[in-house]
């Protein structure tokens, strides 16, 4: 399969295409209990595994996915941020749609990196490919993720909360919160 080259930059980090060198550090991260408390479960390493694979295709297919962040004085890999096309047994109520999201190990919490490298992909999708709208969720509890997608701009949307169609409707983090952000908003704020 042909990699993809892109590769963005922000004043620290680079968001580039994934390495087979990134499977253990990912592997170690999706089994964080803590990092994965916001999501169904830990990933086994077979899991994080298909799931770079899957990101890898979708790279190919799409010209972009979640992708690696690290910083770049070190090459320390720090996680994934990027822009996905969701593709879920069921459709999402808001389809279609490109989302935005991310998923550090701890110790890279706290510093920015999610957001440095978020401002970085909404300029690519809005000025690189044309988006005219990106997306965000998350449950309710996962407040910092929508901290950081109130950072970056993005704006609650409460009329689009949702149960999430790959968990079933009294699963504990079946419902979502819905966020915005559209080019004409993202170009207001970048001029």
């Amino acid at each position: 399969m042909p990699e993809a080259s892109f590769l963005l930059e922000t004043d620290r980090l680079l968001l580039r295409p994934w390495k087979d060198e990134d499977l253990d550090p990912f592997a170690r991260l999706c089994a964080d209990p803590e990092v994965m408390r916001f999501f169904p479960e830990v990933l086994t390493r077979e899991k994080s595994d298909l799931l770079v694979a899957r990101c890898r295709e979708k790279t190919v297919k799409d010209g972009f996915s979640m992708a690696p962040i690290e910083i770049k004085e070190t090459g320390e890999f720090l996680g994934f941020v990027g822009l996905n096309v969701p593709s879920y047994a069921a459709p999402l109520p808001f389809e279609p749609c490109v989302e935005i999201g991310w998923r550090l190990k701890r110790t890279a919490w706290g510093k920015g990196y999610a957001g440095e490298a978020a401002r970085e992909w909404l300029r690519f999708g809005f000025e690189t490919i044309g988006l005219e709208e990106i997306v965000a969720f998350t449950i309710p509890d996962n407040l910092p993720s929508q901290r950081v997608m109130e950072k970056i701009g993005m704006t609650r949307d409460r009329d689009g909360d949702f149960l999430h169609p790959s968990l079933p409707a009294d699963h504990p983090i079946a419902k979502h919160v819905l966020y915005r952000l559209t080019k004409s908003d993202w170009m207001s704020r970048t001029t």
